[in-house]
């Protein structure tokens, strides 16, 4: 029984995390830069078994970034698709990497900190990527430490200064983090609650067993058969 509710456990956590995080990326649903995907890999890495925290998360990114490459393209005209966009899965990788450094047993404030950990460096390495190919020919990105912080605070002209970009990446990965560890947290203890119970119910008797007779009450019916 219990190893029956491990095993449905932990097919319904991928394909919860998955569904989650498809339904995120649905155009217009979250603000710009607001986005579970740093909580999606991080908790994969820490969770999800073997090669099946790599795989799954990294596929599932690629097939919801085609998707929404194609919207853009095809529906709105707009070309969205960069090389750097090609970065974000190496940063994807780390962020799994880190996440397979934790244990799901540790605690919640601890967890909570390698989601923001996680959405740190996204925007650290996504923006740094950007700075040093420079694909939309920034003049503000030029090859200098000043550029470079540039890149991570101001951003370029027209568009919302990276900051505002990075409090939501931080706020997200947060909060996404937090609901999936929370998640998490109670499916262990609803479990862990379930493993007590079972193991303090009584063993049924088996049908037929009852309180042995005293030996005289025995003697007494054998003499009667006899």
């Amino acid at each position: 029984m219990i190893a029956a509710v491990k095993e449905k456990s932990s097919i319904w956590l991928p394909v919860t995390l998955m569904l989650a995080f498809a339904l995120t990326r649905v155009p217009g649903v979250l603000p710009l830069n607001f986005s579970a995907a740093y909580a999606l890999v991080f908790c994969a890495g820490v969770y999800l078994p073997g090669r099946l925290a790599w795989w799954l998360p990294l596929t599932t990114l690629l097939v919801s970034d085609l998707a929404l490459n194609a919207y853009y393209q095809w529906v709105r005209h707009i070309d969205a698709f960069h090389l750097t966009q090609l970065a974000n899965y190496g940063v994807y990788a780390l962020i799994i990497w880190l996440g397979r450094r934790f244990q799901p047993s540790w605690s919640f404030p601890r967890l909570l900190g390698g989601g923001l950990l996680g959405a740190i460096l996204f925007y650290l390495f996504t923006n740094t990527a950007s700075w040093w190919f420079n694909p939309f020919g920034n003049p503000e990105y030029t090859h200098t430490f000043l550029g470079w912080l540039t890149a991570l605070t101001k951003g370029t002209a027209g568009y919302a200064q990276t900051w505002e970009f990075f409090h939501n990446t931080l706020l997200s990965g947060g909060l996404f983090t937090g609901l999936f560890v929370g998640a998490m947290k109670l499916v262990e203890s609803s479990e862990s609650a379930r493993e007590k119970e079972q193991e303090n119910e009584p063993v049924a008797e088996p049908e037929g067993s009852g309180e042995p007779r005293p030996s005289g009450a025995a003697d007494e019916a054998e003499a009667k058969a006899t």
